[in-house]
Protein backbone atom coordinates (compact mmCIF):
# COMPACT_ATOMS: atom_id res chain seq x y z
CA UNK A 1 0.00 0.00 0.00
CA UNK A 2 2.73 2.42 0.82
CA UNK A 3 4.16 1.69 -2.80
CA UNK A 4 1.23 2.17 -4.01
CA UNK A 5 0.80 6.14 -2.74
CA UNK A 6 4.58 6.44 -3.28
CA UNK A 7 3.32 5.86 -7.30
CA UNK A 8 0.42 7.82 -7.08
CA UNK A 9 2.45 10.58 -6.01
CA UNK A 10 5.52 10.14 -8.04
CA UNK A 11 2.05 10.78 -11.47
CA UNK A 12 1.15 13.73 -9.68
CA UNK A 13 4.43 15.36 -9.29
CA UNK A 14 5.06 14.12 -13.11
CA UNK A 15 2.47 15.63 -14.04
CA UNK A 16 2.29 19.05 -12.44
CA UNK A 17 6.17 19.15 -14.19
CA UNK A 18 5.17 18.62 -17.44
CA UNK A 19 2.02 20.81 -17.22
CA UNK A 20 4.48 23.63 -15.31
CA UNK A 21 6.92 23.40 -18.42
CA UNK A 22 3.96 23.41 -21.28
CA UNK A 23 2.64 26.62 -19.39
CA UNK A 24 6.40 28.35 -19.44
CA UNK A 25 6.48 26.96 -23.06
CA UNK A 26 3.11 28.67 -23.75
CA UNK A 27 4.77 31.95 -22.18
CA UNK A 28 7.64 32.23 -23.82
CA UNK A 29 6.56 30.76 -27.37
CA UNK A 30 3.12 32.44 -27.88
CA UNK A 31 2.23 35.38 -25.25
CA UNK A 32 4.73 38.09 -26.22
CA UNK A 33 3.07 37.65 -30.05
CA UNK A 34 -0.27 38.34 -27.92
CA UNK A 35 1.09 41.10 -26.02
CA UNK A 36 2.26 42.67 -29.57
CA UNK A 37 -0.83 42.06 -31.76
CA UNK A 38 -2.73 43.52 -28.75
CA UNK A 39 -1.26 46.64 -28.87
CA UNK A 40 -1.58 47.10 -32.65
CA UNK A 41 -3.65 49.77 -33.99
CA UNK A 42 -6.20 48.71 -36.34
CA UNK A 43 -6.50 49.85 -39.70
CA UNK A 44 -9.75 51.89 -39.33
CA UNK A 45 -10.25 55.87 -40.62
CA UNK A 46 -12.48 57.08 -38.05
CA UNK A 47 -15.01 59.80 -38.81
CA UNK A 48 -13.68 62.91 -38.46
CA UNK A 49 -16.41 66.36 -38.06
CA UNK A 50 -16.16 69.45 -38.45
CA UNK A 51 -17.36 72.45 -36.06
CA UNK A 52 -20.83 73.60 -36.46
CA UNK A 53 -21.93 77.09 -35.50
CA UNK A 54 -24.74 76.50 -32.94
CA UNK A 55 -22.43 74.34 -30.52
CA UNK A 56 -21.15 75.63 -27.35
CA UNK A 57 -16.99 74.64 -27.31
CA UNK A 58 -15.79 73.78 -24.01
CA UNK A 59 -12.78 72.53 -21.86
CA UNK A 60 -12.84 70.12 -19.32
CA UNK A 61 -10.14 69.86 -16.57
CA UNK A 62 -9.31 66.41 -15.72
CA UNK A 63 -8.48 65.56 -12.10
CA UNK A 64 -4.36 65.13 -13.15
CA UNK A 65 -4.78 68.41 -15.03
CA UNK A 66 -5.54 67.63 -18.49
CA UNK A 67 -7.96 69.64 -20.40
CA UNK A 68 -10.81 67.72 -22.55
CA UNK A 69 -11.84 69.34 -25.58
CA UNK A 70 -15.48 68.89 -26.04
CA UNK A 71 -19.05 70.17 -27.36
CA UNK A 72 -22.29 70.90 -25.93
CA UNK A 73 -25.10 70.87 -28.41
CA UNK A 74 -28.65 72.35 -27.27
CA UNK A 75 -32.05 70.91 -27.51
CA UNK A 76 -33.78 72.41 -30.68
CA UNK A 77 -37.09 73.07 -29.16
CA UNK A 78 -37.90 72.44 -25.44
CA UNK A 79 -35.82 69.95 -23.44
CA UNK A 80 -36.79 66.82 -22.64
CA UNK A 81 -33.57 65.25 -21.40
CA UNK A 82 -29.45 65.54 -21.44
CA UNK A 83 -27.37 62.50 -23.28
CA UNK A 84 -23.78 62.08 -22.63
CA UNK A 85 -21.94 60.76 -26.10
CA UNK A 86 -19.08 58.46 -26.38
CA UNK A 87 -17.03 58.50 -29.42
CA UNK A 88 -15.40 55.97 -30.99
CA UNK A 89 -12.00 55.18 -31.07
CA UNK A 90 -10.15 58.16 -33.06
CA UNK A 91 -12.46 60.41 -34.02
CA UNK A 92 -13.30 63.67 -32.82
CA UNK A 93 -16.35 66.00 -31.21
CA UNK A 94 -17.64 67.41 -33.90
CA UNK A 95 -18.06 63.75 -35.56
CA UNK A 96 -20.96 63.08 -33.02
CA UNK A 97 -23.59 65.25 -35.57
CA UNK A 98 -25.00 62.38 -37.48
CA UNK A 99 -26.07 60.16 -34.70
CA UNK A 100 -26.95 62.97 -32.59
CA UNK A 101 -28.78 65.49 -35.02
CA UNK A 102 -32.28 63.58 -34.61
CA UNK A 103 -32.13 63.73 -30.73
CA UNK A 104 -31.49 66.92 -30.54
CA UNK A 105 -34.60 67.92 -33.24
CA UNK A 106 -36.74 65.63 -30.72
CA UNK A 107 -35.59 67.78 -27.68
CA UNK A 108 -32.32 66.31 -26.34
CA UNK A 109 -29.14 68.22 -25.09
CA UNK A 110 -26.39 66.39 -26.31
CA UNK A 111 -22.38 66.81 -24.90
CA UNK A 112 -19.68 64.87 -26.91
CA UNK A 113 -16.00 65.16 -25.62
CA UNK A 114 -12.68 63.68 -26.45
CA UNK A 115 -10.69 61.40 -23.66
CA UNK A 116 -6.94 61.77 -23.52
CA UNK A 117 -4.94 61.48 -26.38
CA UNK A 118 -7.79 61.60 -28.94
CA UNK A 119 -7.92 64.53 -31.80
CA UNK A 120 -7.26 67.56 -30.12
CA UNK A 121 -7.38 66.33 -25.89
CA UNK A 122 -3.78 65.97 -24.91
CA UNK A 123 -2.63 62.73 -23.40
CA UNK A 124 -0.03 62.70 -20.21
CA UNK A 125 3.58 62.05 -20.71
CA UNK A 126 4.22 58.48 -21.92
CA UNK A 127 0.36 57.92 -22.63
CA UNK A 128 -0.26 56.06 -26.12
CA UNK A 129 -3.99 55.87 -26.20
CA UNK A 130 -4.86 52.28 -28.44
CA UNK A 131 -8.37 51.19 -29.11
CA UNK A 132 -8.79 49.31 -26.09
CA UNK A 133 -10.89 50.82 -22.81
CA UNK A 134 -7.98 51.33 -20.22
CA UNK A 135 -9.03 53.14 -16.50
CA UNK A 136 -7.63 56.51 -17.92
CA UNK A 137 -10.71 56.53 -20.31
CA UNK A 138 -12.87 55.25 -17.64
CA UNK A 139 -11.62 58.29 -15.43
CA UNK A 140 -12.39 60.56 -18.21
CA UNK A 141 -15.77 59.97 -18.72
CA UNK A 142 -16.18 60.30 -15.08
CA UNK A 143 -14.78 63.52 -15.26
CA UNK A 144 -17.65 64.48 -18.11
CA UNK A 145 -20.33 63.21 -16.07
CA UNK A 146 -19.29 65.31 -13.30
CA UNK A 147 -18.54 68.32 -15.61
CA UNK A 148 -22.66 67.45 -16.54
CA UNK A 149 -23.86 67.17 -12.86
CA UNK A 150 -22.07 70.81 -12.38
CA UNK A 151 -23.07 72.90 -15.11
CA UNK A 152 -25.88 75.55 -14.73
CA UNK A 153 -28.40 73.83 -16.57
CA UNK A 154 -27.87 70.25 -15.32
CA UNK A 155 -30.41 67.74 -15.72
CA UNK A 156 -30.87 66.54 -11.67
CA UNK A 157 -32.60 63.48 -12.67
CA UNK A 158 -29.71 62.37 -14.48
CA UNK A 159 -28.64 62.11 -18.33
CA UNK A 160 -28.59 59.07 -20.65
CA UNK A 161 -25.61 57.40 -22.55
CA UNK A 162 -24.95 57.17 -26.22
CA UNK A 163 -21.71 55.54 -27.23
CA UNK A 164 -19.98 53.77 -30.05
CA UNK A 165 -17.72 50.91 -29.58
CA UNK A 166 -14.75 52.29 -27.78
CA UNK A 167 -16.92 55.35 -26.24
CA UNK A 168 -19.49 52.82 -25.43
CA UNK A 169 -17.64 50.59 -23.52
CA UNK A 170 -15.72 52.97 -21.38
CA UNK A 171 -19.01 54.80 -20.79
CA UNK A 172 -20.46 51.80 -19.33
CA UNK A 173 -18.22 51.22 -16.93
CA UNK A 174 -18.10 54.60 -15.27
CA UNK A 175 -21.24 53.86 -15.61
CA UNK A 176 -21.06 51.08 -12.68
CA UNK A 177 -20.56 53.26 -9.73
CA UNK A 178 -22.22 56.59 -11.21
CA UNK A 179 -26.16 56.51 -10.90
CA UNK A 180 -26.35 59.81 -12.65
CA UNK A 181 -26.38 58.06 -15.87
CA UNK A 182 -29.48 56.54 -16.11
CA UNK A 183 -30.26 54.86 -19.02
CA UNK A 184 -27.88 53.61 -22.19
CA UNK A 185 -27.50 52.78 -25.92
CA UNK A 186 -24.58 51.17 -27.17
CA UNK A 187 -23.62 50.49 -30.79
CA UNK A 188 -20.52 48.19 -31.42
CA UNK A 189 -19.97 47.92 -27.64
CA UNK A 190 -16.97 45.57 -26.47
CA UNK A 191 -14.72 44.28 -23.74
CA UNK A 192 -10.75 43.75 -24.12
CA UNK A 193 -10.68 40.42 -22.22
CA UNK A 194 -13.68 38.95 -24.00
CA UNK A 195 -12.92 39.89 -27.52
CA UNK A 196 -9.05 38.87 -26.34
CA UNK A 197 -9.49 35.20 -25.59
CA UNK A 198 -11.33 34.20 -28.53
CA UNK A 199 -8.88 35.82 -30.64
CA UNK A 200 -5.82 34.09 -28.42
CA UNK A 201 -7.40 30.58 -30.63
CA UNK A 202 -6.65 32.46 -33.60
CA UNK A 203 -2.99 33.63 -32.59
CA UNK A 204 -1.78 29.93 -31.39
CA UNK A 205 -2.68 28.56 -34.86
CA UNK A 206 -0.98 31.00 -36.71
CA UNK A 207 2.12 30.95 -34.79
CA UNK A 208 2.80 27.39 -34.06
CA UNK A 209 3.70 24.77 -35.65
CA UNK A 210 2.56 22.28 -33.52
CA UNK A 211 -1.22 22.39 -34.55
CA UNK A 212 -2.49 19.91 -32.03
CA UNK A 213 -1.90 22.64 -29.21
CA UNK A 214 -4.75 24.48 -30.51
CA UNK A 215 -7.25 21.23 -30.00
CA UNK A 216 -5.41 20.68 -26.67
CA UNK A 217 -5.84 23.75 -24.90
CA UNK A 218 -9.06 24.10 -23.03
CA UNK A 219 -11.12 27.20 -23.44
CA UNK A 220 -9.79 27.86 -19.30
CA UNK A 221 -5.75 27.73 -20.14
CA UNK A 222 -6.99 30.74 -22.98
CA UNK A 223 -8.76 32.33 -20.32
CA UNK A 224 -5.55 31.86 -17.79
CA UNK A 225 -3.36 33.09 -20.53
CA UNK A 226 -5.05 35.83 -21.63
CA UNK A 227 -4.90 37.75 -17.75
CA UNK A 228 -1.12 36.99 -17.75
CA UNK A 229 -1.02 38.69 -21.00
CA UNK A 230 -3.06 41.74 -19.75
CA UNK A 231 -0.83 42.09 -17.15
CA UNK A 232 1.99 42.29 -18.65
CA UNK A 233 0.71 45.14 -21.33
CA UNK A 234 -0.07 47.15 -17.77
CA UNK A 235 2.78 46.67 -16.52
CA UNK A 236 4.47 47.61 -19.74
CA UNK A 237 2.16 50.82 -20.13
CA UNK A 238 1.43 51.85 -16.95
CA UNK A 239 -1.97 51.54 -16.91
CA UNK A 240 -4.81 48.93 -16.43
CA UNK A 241 -7.37 47.27 -18.43
CA UNK A 242 -10.93 47.18 -16.64
CA UNK A 243 -12.98 44.51 -17.14
CA UNK A 244 -16.40 45.12 -18.62
CA UNK A 245 -17.90 41.63 -17.96
CA UNK A 246 -17.52 42.67 -14.28
CA UNK A 247 -19.15 46.39 -14.58
CA UNK A 248 -22.37 44.89 -16.86
CA UNK A 249 -24.60 43.54 -14.06
CA UNK A 250 -23.51 46.68 -11.72
CA UNK A 251 -25.98 48.73 -14.09
CA UNK A 252 -28.45 47.22 -12.20
CA UNK A 253 -32.32 47.81 -13.62
CA UNK A 254 -30.98 50.88 -15.75
CA UNK A 255 -32.36 50.03 -19.07
CA UNK A 256 -29.90 49.21 -21.79
CA UNK A 257 -30.11 48.96 -25.81
CA UNK A 258 -27.42 47.30 -27.52
CA UNK A 259 -27.22 47.57 -30.79
CA UNK A 260 -24.41 45.48 -33.15
CA UNK A 261 -23.99 44.76 -36.04
CA UNK A 262 -24.53 41.40 -37.64
CA UNK A 263 -21.38 41.77 -39.90
CA UNK A 264 -19.43 42.56 -37.85
CA UNK A 265 -15.69 41.42 -38.38
CA UNK A 266 -14.05 42.89 -35.41
CA UNK A 267 -16.05 42.36 -33.04
CA UNK A 268 -18.36 39.14 -33.73
CA UNK A 269 -21.85 39.09 -33.05
CA UNK A 270 -21.67 36.01 -30.76
CA UNK A 271 -19.09 38.55 -28.18
CA UNK A 272 -21.59 41.19 -28.33
CA UNK A 273 -24.49 37.93 -27.18
CA UNK A 274 -21.62 37.24 -24.18
CA UNK A 275 -22.05 41.06 -23.07
CA UNK A 276 -25.17 40.88 -23.41
CA UNK A 277 -26.13 37.64 -21.23
CA UNK A 278 -24.20 39.71 -18.43
CA UNK A 279 -26.66 42.70 -18.63
CA UNK A 280 -29.76 42.74 -16.04
CA UNK A 281 -33.32 43.64 -17.11
CA UNK A 282 -34.53 45.76 -18.80
CA UNK A 283 -32.29 45.17 -21.73
CA UNK A 284 -33.05 44.39 -25.59
CA UNK A 285 -30.36 43.32 -28.25
CA UNK A 286 -30.79 44.63 -31.89
CA UNK A 287 -28.35 42.77 -34.83
CA UNK A 288 -28.41 44.91 -37.69
CA UNK A 289 -28.32 42.48 -40.99
CA UNK A 290 -25.63 43.27 -43.10
CA UNK A 291 -23.95 46.00 -41.10
CA UNK A 292 -20.52 46.04 -39.85
CA UNK A 293 -18.95 47.54 -36.92
CA UNK A 294 -19.75 50.74 -36.49
CA UNK A 295 -22.42 50.70 -40.04
CA UNK A 296 -25.54 50.10 -38.41
CA UNK A 297 -26.40 53.85 -38.57
CA UNK A 298 -25.82 53.55 -42.49
CA UNK A 299 -27.50 50.48 -42.72
CA UNK A 300 -30.22 50.38 -40.88
CA UNK A 301 -30.97 54.07 -41.30
CA UNK A 302 -34.67 55.76 -40.18
CA UNK A 303 -35.38 52.91 -38.40
CA UNK A 304 -31.85 52.88 -36.73
CA UNK A 305 -32.81 56.68 -35.57
CA UNK A 306 -36.63 55.35 -34.49
CA UNK A 307 -35.64 53.01 -31.93
CA UNK A 308 -32.59 55.10 -30.29
CA UNK A 309 -35.27 57.79 -30.05
CA UNK A 310 -38.13 55.43 -28.65
CA UNK A 311 -35.66 53.87 -26.60
CA UNK A 312 -34.61 57.84 -25.17
CA UNK A 313 -38.22 58.46 -25.11
CA UNK A 314 -39.46 55.58 -22.40
CA UNK A 315 -36.36 55.91 -19.90
CA UNK A 316 -34.96 58.94 -20.36
CA UNK A 317 -37.16 62.01 -21.60
CA UNK A 318 -38.88 64.46 -18.96
CA UNK A 319 -42.37 65.12 -20.83
CA UNK A 320 -43.06 68.46 -22.38
CA UNK A 321 -45.53 71.22 -21.47
CA UNK A 322 -47.91 70.30 -23.94
CA UNK A 323 -47.17 66.16 -23.47
CA UNK A 324 -48.32 66.99 -19.68
CA UNK A 325 -51.36 69.61 -20.87
CA UNK A 326 -52.76 66.47 -23.36
CA UNK A 327 -52.67 63.98 -20.59
CA UNK A 328 -54.43 66.26 -18.46
CA UNK A 329 -56.99 66.84 -20.84
CA UNK A 330 -57.26 63.42 -21.43
CA UNK A 331 -58.07 62.54 -17.78
CA UNK A 332 -60.61 65.68 -18.22
CA UNK A 333 -62.71 63.90 -20.70
CA UNK A 334 -62.62 60.44 -19.56
CA UNK A 335 -65.33 58.71 -18.29
CA UNK A 336 -65.76 58.72 -14.07
CA UNK A 337 -63.72 55.79 -13.08
CA UNK A 338 -61.18 55.76 -15.83
CA UNK A 339 -57.58 56.92 -15.46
Amino acid sequence: MTWLWVGLGLVVLLTVGLALIFHRYIVRRFLPHVVRIFQEKPLLIPPMGRPFDDAEDVEVPTPDGLLMRGCYLTALGERRGVILFGLEYGSNRWSCLPYCEFLREAGYDIFAFEPRGQAQSPAPAGYNALQWVTSNEVEDFRTAVRYLRRRPDADPRGIGLFGLSKGASAGLLAAADEPYLRAFVTDGVFAAYTTMVPYMRKWVSIYSQRKFICDVLPHWYYQLAARIALRMIENERGCTFPHLEKALPMLGARPLLMIHGAQDNYIRPEMARQLFELALEPKALWLVPNAKHNQAIHQAGDEYKQRVLAFFDEHLAQKTRSEVFARSRRLDDAPAGVV
